[in-house]
């Protein structure tokens, strides 16, 4: 039985009201979507800003009430439950927030941050919550003499840590990440990638990774789905996605992808006009307004999400007369010759304090 179930998830947000208070125009940030997620795995949710994939993770954790849908967590339907059995739920399933500053009390020192959780669910004796801080912040990789610091006391990258181990303390389940890294330097983005994955192993966490950097994805995600305009229009393992996108929307946005070897070609999907309001999407397929392959069906009748015989599924009325999507991704990968060299250079270990004045190891412990 998977760990997460959701169901036909809808959520509309009224934009104006009459004088009376009667609504009259609704934005349709999520509308239908379905998906299942197993102990231990990463779901990742993709689209272009404004798709719908963050209001699906609070949707999730039931920081906002869905209009229509199901969503079972363990077998239990979480739309059921009242306001005890909820704060139950809060236990086994935690989020991390895209702005780790914004997201932690300026006012509590990081030891207080880390307790908190631990006296609401009251998990720990009081006279073991010291030691239990400290536990947690050597697990995503910080000192235990930094519980009596302010979070502004501390770098982006060891704010999100201090983010992850709040996440941590009441030893969760599943834990949403929305994106967790756009806010920090890439030479951070991937430590705390790492950092999560690590804990992923070691914890057996299921993670719902909402981004819109299709590079993280690849690095982090197990299976992909990819949203457009509050729908779900392409779901299949990272690793196959990847390799063959299905979906036109998504051959765009994976053409879209900067690769690390200028010189290498593939095909580039530019996708023509704007994209529609969520106030008013198209009808039938709402990609239609965009989509090259666009036919009249296309404008009329909104297309199904089906899967095939693996488990890779599209919602496109076209997906067997498609071109193949080989060349959106080139078949070679790796650095070119002259970067492969740059980052074997920076990525040696070294006698002395050499790298010390460039920042990558000698301040690792200090930076992160």
């Amino acid at each position: 039985m998977a760990l997460l179930e959701v169901t036909g998830l809808v959520k509309h947000f009224v934009a104006q009201r009459s004088l009376f208070g009667r609504p009259l125009a609704h934005v349709k940030a999520v509308d239908g979507v379905s998906f299942s997620l197993d102990a231990g795995k990463t779901l990742a949710l993709v689209g272009e800003s404004g798709c719908g994939k963050s209001t699906v993770s609070r949707l999730v954790l039931r920081l906002i009430e869905p209009d229509a849908g199901t969503v079972r967590f363990n077998g239990r339907d979480l739309l059921a439950l009242d306001a005890d059995g909820l704060r139950k739920f809060r236990r086994e399933a935690q989020i991390i927030f895209q702005d780790p500053y914004a997201s932690l009390n300026p006012r509590m020192t990081v030891g207080q941050i880390l307790t908190e959780p631990l006296a609401l669910h009251d998990l720990v004796p009081p006279a073991q919550r010291r030691a239990r801080v400290a536990e947690i912040l050597r697990l995503v990789g910080l000192e235990p003499r930094l519980a009596r610091r302010y979070p502004h006391e501390f770098s982006g990258g060891q704010r999100q840590r201090i983010a992850i181990a709040r996440a941590l303390a009441v030893e969760p389940k599943l834990i949403i990440c929305d994106e967790p890294v756009s806010a920090l330097d890439v030479s951070i983005r991937s430590q705390i990638l790492n950092l999560l994955r690590e804990l992923q192993d070691r914890l057996g966490l299921a993670y719902i990774f909402v981004s819109h950097d299709l590079a993280v994805v690849k690095h982090i995600a197990d299976h992909v789905a990819v949203m457009n305009l509050g729908q779900i229009v392409e779901t299949a393992e990272a690793d196959a996605l990847f390799a063959s996108p299905r979906h036109p929307y998504s051959r765009a946005l994976l053409s879209a992808i900067p690769l690390p070897q200028p010189k290498a070609k593939r095909a580039t999907v530019l996708l023509q006009g704007e994209i529609p309001s969520a106030l008013n999407p198209p009808a039938g397929c709402r990609f239609h307004t965009r989509c090259p392959f666009v036919i009249e069906r296309c404008r009329s009748e909104a297309p199904k999400l089906l899967a095939d015989g693996t488990g890779h599924a599209t919602a496109c009325h076209r997906i067997a007369e498609l071109p193949p999507a080989d060349a959106i991704l080139p078949a070679a990968g790796g650095f070119s010759p002259t970067l492969a060299k740059l980052v074997a250079a920076f990525s040696q270990k070294t006698e002395g304090g050499s790298l010390a004045g460039v920042g990558i190891q000698g301040a690792a412990s200090t930076t992160t």
